[in-house]
């Protein structure tokens, strides 16, 4: 059998692109929910992916179109529980609080809304959800047992616990962990792809890559090995991008400004093989990730 790569049929990609643009304005929501119910933007990101990939093979097998945002809503929730599960994450068995007593609701608190992404993990999966859903992303009632796959009164008694539980949680809450440091041997790998980065220093940062260093464009595109040099022709050709160092949930991350003082826009992460970078994960055509987390420089 020949090892040589096929081309792909340029239908196959068009239809992606199709596909993609028929989400895009769902997209940020189903990621503000899976973000939540699994306690990271990045691993949220993943399973919206995920989602999507699923979703766009249903699609491509379906003789018609379901109601697009409450179908991708189930898939993404189903997923973010599989995912759940694989990880062996806390709280993960969705019918496990499953509960119908009679409650009085009471209406949703407002600090739900300014919550870390974090803190949801201190609930059980089906409070978790119920109460992102319906306080975070504002969806009825009806939507919300429609997603998870339960009954009116089970969402109620979900959101009754959650929100209780959210409230203790924050009357417990201390002073916010500070980010760990990366070693002394990392922050000097990542501050010589910053400075080679700011200086436009390409053909040095060419050489920093690793013989199969792949790239991950996130929802964009995967190259690897030779094909990743061609990854700085576009930022070459933007002088006021910039690069610091900095942290995402914890990890270090290459924060990217579009001009000099202003926020950070997006965030790249990288992964080393020795003094070379094995894996480059750029997160520039989903935005709406920098939206949803502190990307904090370091000194």
């Amino acid at each position: 059998m020949s090892d040589e790569r096929k081309v792909m049929p340029p239908e196959f990609g068009q239809a992606r692109e199709r596909f993609l643009e028929l989400v895009a304005e769902v997209r940020p929501e189903l990621h503000r929910y899976c973000a939540r119910v699994v306690g990271s933007v990045v691993d949220g990101e993943d399973i919206v992916q995920e989602a999507l990939a699923k979703a766009f093979y249903a699609i491509s097998m379906a003789t018609e179109l379901p109601p697009l945002r409450p179908w991708l809503f189930r898939v993404a929730h189903n997923t973010a529980i599989d995912f759940l599960r694989r990880y062996e994450r806390k709280h993960v068995e969705p019918r496990a609080d499953f509960d119908e007593t009679a409650m009085v609701e009471e209406p949703s608190d407002p600090e739900v809304l300014r919550a870390a992404i974090s803190s949801f993990l201190d609930l059980p999966v089906t409070q978790r959800s119920a109460v992102i859903l319906k306080d975070v992303l504002g969806h009825s009632l009806e939507e919300t047992a429609d997603t998870m796959g339960t009954t009116i009164p089970a969402v109620k008694a979900a959101l009754v616990r959650g929100r209780g539980t959210l409230r203790a949680c924050r009357e417990r809450a201390t002073e916010p962990s500070k980010a760990a440091e990366p070693d002394r041997a990392e922050r000097g790998r990542l501050q010589r792809y910053v400075g080679l980065f700011n200086e436009r220093n390409w053909d040095e940062l060419r050489a920093l890559m690793a013989e199969e260093c792949r790239l991950d464009m996130v929802s964009k595109a995967a190259r690897r090995g030779k094909e990743v040099r061609e990854y700085f022709t576009r930022y070459a050709a933007e002088p006021d991008t910039h690069l610091a160092l900095g942290t995402v949930e914890g990890r270090p991350a290459l924060l990217v400004t579009w001009k000099a003082g202003a926020r950070p826009s997006y965030f790249i992460l990288l992964e080393w093989q020795g003094d070379r970078v094995a894996l480059i994960r750029d997160f520039r055509y989903v935005p709406y990730i920098g939206q949803e987390v502190d990307l904090e420089p370091l000194a």
